[in-house]
């Protein structure tokens, strides 16, 4: 394994000619010491499947080979994509499959949730899993800004004879320290895998009250006709929503979005939604769609649950605020990102731009997330390499309040598979998906011909 690193390590710095290291591990081209003097092991304990993935010093051009542990579609994923997200008690969440599955221990032991029967009071119906269908739910999941944990999964395959979309809300309160589940009906006739967020409250609406408001969105609707999706003020009970029309006319609004000297709680810093979602919670209240009007203004949902027009110009619609009250978002056009940053509330914004110029021929997917607590901002980027497979990257950057410059750059896997979203496709990687523990350690999902399905790894080596 080391040995095939190696290799594709040396091929890539022929690719990557004047950003790729000679393989060095503590001294860069102009003798710099080299970041790998400050890492250590963050996990002394051994994992079954430990990888060692090149890792290169972009600020001194060093590289060296980092460990990560490896998990495959078995904890928690399935045929086709992994939906990873963490807790601030150092909790990895998955729910690539039917049910939430998570370790308290960065991965040595692992558990799942699956519903069952529930005494009458709670909501309740038959165990969702269709005998011959196992392995082809598909969830999302996210700590809510209370410590609740809210989900869904979504069962496309219900028999032979009944054509309906089975959508399972999955709730774990923080208050009782247990999992509920309930079963929605919806009318869609065609769901797919969803995207979910929180909606901070105190919520007062026609739907009732809550502490949070959680939607899921259908990737398939949401991405082709600007329809809605489902609403719950418990996490249990969905209602249909709409969004509003791309034309305007919704009353408008003015939000300071400066939380920047805000003392936010720790869940700001894993509450972000996937960026699919397009849309992220904010710490006075509510919900932004940025760009969303044709104007290009955002659209807010108010913690009444109604829509308002905010005349704020965001950079892109992927967005979102870490724990630090920093904005954060990302633009992608052909191969090149801008991680935008903006730490008055949006009013002026800094710019680094991420540029992988010949050795990518296209981008397949990508996902980012800011941490406040860590000042730790993370770029993951799967591209067609101009060679012909799949590569994927994760770009970090420490200390992003100073400097938005990367400091590291992951080659995740071997970079030698060429895999397509969609059904259909023989080979299949249909999101990229990432968290960040409160140790700084990074969980990010990735593909390589080492597994016919999508794996995910865990950081284990970290800068002290």
């Amino acid at each position: 394994m080391r040995r095939r690193l190696l290799g594709l390590a040396m091929a890539l710095s022929m690719v990557l000619a004047g950003c790729f290291g000679d393989g060095s591990e503590s001294v860069g081209n102009d003798d710099t010491p080299s970041i790998w003097t400050t890492y250590e092991r963050i996990d002394a304990a051994g994992h079954e499947d430990e990888r060692l993935f090149v890792t290169v010093d972009l600020r001194t051009n060093a590289s060296t080979n980092t460990t990560w542990a490896v998990f495959d579609a078995s904890y928690g994923g399935n045929c086709c994509e992994h939906y990873l997200a963490t807790s601030i008690e150092g909790d990895i969440l998955n729910i690539g499959g039917e049910y939430p599955v998570f370790s308290e221990d960065r991965g040595h032991l692992w558990d799942t949730y699956v519903p069952g029967v529930l005494p009458d009071t709670q909501c309740r119906t038959f165990v969702p899993t269709n005998p011959g269908q196992e392995g082809l739910g598909e969830g999302s999941i996210v700590q809510a800004t209370n410590g609740d944990i809210i989900s869904m999964s979504w069962f496309p395959y219900p028999g032979a004879d009944l054509k309906l979309d089975k959508f399972y809300a999955i709730l774990y309160d923080e208050s009782e320290g247990e999992w509920t589940w309930c079963y929605n009906r919806i009318t869609e006739p065609f769901y797919d895998r969803s995207w979910q967020v929180e909606v901070v409250g105190p919520i007062e609406s026609s739907l009732g009250t809550g502490e949070w408001a959680s939607i899921v969105v259908s990737n398939f609707w949401h991405q082709t006709q600007n329809a809605g999706g489902q609403i719950s003020v418990d996490g249990l009970n969905y209602y249909p929503f709409q969004f509003p029309g791309r034309g305007g006319g919704d009353p408008s609004i003015e939000l300071d979005l400066d939380f920047t000297e805000a003392d936010l709680p720790e869940y700001w810093d894993v509450n972000k939604p996937h960026k699919e979602m397009r849309a992220f919670p904010v710490p006075s209240g509510g919900l932004i769609f940025p760009s969303y009007y044709n104007n290009g203004n955002a659209a807010y949902m108010d913690t009444t649950l109604s829509w308002n027009e905010l005349s704020v110009q965001f950079p892109s619609e992927y967005c979102h605020i870490d724990r630090a009250g920093t904005l954060h978002c990302v633009s992608n056009a052909g191969t090149t990102f801008t991680h935008y940053m903006s730490r008055d509330g949006a009013v002026t914004w800094t710019n680094h731009t991420y540029d992988l110029g010949a050795s990518a021929s296209s981008i397949e997917e990508w996902e980012f997330q800011g941490n406040g607590a860590l000042d730790l901002f993370v770029l993951n980027v799967r591209y067609q390499s101009t060679e012909g497979p799949d590569v994927d990257t994760v770009y970090h950057v420490r200390g992003y309040s100073e400097d938005m410059t990367p400091d590291t750059l992951t080659y995740i896997g071997l970079g030698d598979l060429d895999s397509t979203s969609g059904a259909g496709n023989d080979i299949r990687f249909d999101f990229a998906s990432l968290g960040i523990l409160p140790d700084g350690g990074v969980v990010v999902a990735y593909h390589d011909s080492t597994d016919p399905d999508p794996l995910f790894a865990v950081e284990l080596d970290l800068p002290v």
